[in-house]
């Protein structure tokens, strides 16, 4: 072992997570001295963010070294860590085919990064490329751990544990600790004093437990101020960093279910068939949903990027503030030593109770020298459960036709998305996901395009 870690980065385009992520890593003193070796099939992005690492590894003053290459087996070649930060097939075309495609039978999307038909051929273009990196990190890395923060989470978590079952793995989110600070922001309270415990699936986990630490020890429930403050009209608060994106669909359901979700409104809205329909304009203005909102937010930010950049390009130093991702306390724990508690998406072997066993989920993680390791919860309120298989269909059966190179099985995924079903009838959601496999082309498996794979509705 080396006294300082190797660190391949892949998907390094992603300038800002990457500063973000990198930034984090280097300020913790074990972890300065680590090599960091950028990754990415755009020359020009990757030449971008070798410039940002190296300011800000000039900023902070740490003995780190960066390098830059195009060849994925080059950066993992004997890494102690790799993170992946990709987007197969980027915003244009096939974010854009992902929204423009359903939109043609008249179904609408917020995210489609997750579930739903977006979701499902995200997946679909996804993982075999996450399969790619795990057979050269079974060739180059064994031993390595893979921090993956690609969407749609849970589909490719247990993708990579069906096929590839020895590499170690963790799935990582930031909606979790996110939605933390955003009901201490609700109930003006720091969220340092907050204790929780929160499991389930990928952007449908909920909180268990949600508790003020209060002066004299003691720990108060926070579901009854929240409910309250709901009914009252006081919460939730305007967002602070997106107007378009309110929190109400959430305490909805909150109100609903007794628990609160945590992942954003704008994200639940689209797994469930409650609250998009295209006959009801009245739930879209009630719960102030904001369709299409991600290809906004990608116009949003390439918008932004070149801006930001020259900045970067003409600044002496960067400033970096600690983000609340989970990559530097993993990194740290596992290499020091030092235990953290982290939550991350893994594949459920007797960890949560009513879940198919092998199924990703999304639970408190110990981490120290001995690598990640998920504590179980057991049973969950039978509620929650319920509705998070009508999420676990639909990524098992993504799952499967990867698995099985079955086209088949594409359509009773989309079938049985709660979304698509409340919307489409069979034929159109059979149409719907033959013009979106038409439409993808390249970006997906050739098994995909098949003329022998292709099922006509009877």
């Amino acid at each position: 072992m080396s006294a300082s870690p190797t660190i391949a980065f892949i998907g390094a385009g992603s300038t800002v997570f990457m500063k973000n992520l990198v930034g984090d890593i280097l300020h913790r003193p074990a972890l300065a001295g680590a090599t960091v070796r950028l990754m990415d099939i755009d020359a020009e992005r990757l030449g971008q963010s070798k410039l940002v690492a190296e300011k800000l590894i000039a900023t902070l003053g740490a003995p780190a070294t960066v390098t830059a290459t195009t060849s994925q087996r080059e950066a993992v070649d004997g890494a102690d860590f790799v993170i992946c930060a990709f987007q197969i097939g980027g915003f244009e075309p096939a974010t854009r085919v992902d929204f423009d495609v359903p939109k043609q039978f008249g179904l609408e999307q917020t995210i489609a990064d997750t579930l739903g038909l977006g979701g499902i051929m995200r997946g679909l273009r996804t993982v075999p490329h996450l399969w790619a990196l795990c057979a050269d990190m079974e060739e180059l890395c064994p031993d390595a751990i893979l921090l993956q923060y690609v969407n749609p989470m849970a589909i490719n978590t247990w993708a990579i544990a069906e096929r590839f079952p020895r590499i170690r793995q963790v799935g990582l989110c930031h909606s979790v600790q996110g939605t933390v600070k955003e009901l201490a922001r609700d109930l003006d309270i720091d969220p340092a004093r907050i204790r929780y415990q929160s499991a389930g699936i990928n952007h449908v986990a909920f909180f268990l437990r949600l508790e003020e630490r209060l002066e004299d020890g003691i720990h108060r429930d926070l579901y009854p101020a929240l409910r309250e403050g709901y009914r009252a009209g006081r919460i939730p608060k305007p967002s602070d960093w997106n107007p378009r994106c309110p929190n109400l669909v959430r305490y909805e359901m909150m109100m609903r279910l007794g628990y609160f979700v945590t992942e954003s409104s704008e994200h639940f809205a689209e797994y469930v068939p409650w609250f998009i329909k295209r006959d009801r304009p009245d739930l879209i203005e009630r719960f102030q949903i904001p369709l299409d909102e991600y290809p906004k937010r990608c116009v949003e930010q390439q918008s932004a990027w070149a801006a930001q950049y020259a900045e970067y390009q003409s600044a002496d130093s960067i400033g970096i503030e600690p983000s609340h991702e989970y990559a530097s306390d993993i990194v740290n724990s596992v290499w020091t030593g030092a235990p953290s508690v982290i939550y991350g998406n893994v594949p459920n072997h007797r960890l949560i109770d009513g879940l198919p066993d092998g199924c990703a989920v999304e639970l408190p993680c110990l981490v120290d020298a001995n690598g990640i390791q998920p504590t179980r919860v057991g049973a969950l309120p039978p509620q929650l459960v319920a509705l998070m298989r009508t999420n676990v269909n639909v990524q098992e059966l993504t799952v499967r036709a990867l698995m099985e190179e079955n086209r088949e099985h594409v359509y009773h995924a989309a079938m049985l998305d709660p979304h698509t079903g409340a919307e489409l009838d069979l034929d159109q959601i059979w149409n719907a996901v033959d013009r979106l496999i038409d439409a993808h082309g390249a970006w997906l498996p050739d098994w995909l395009h098949d003329p022998a794979a292709r099922i006509a509705a009877q």
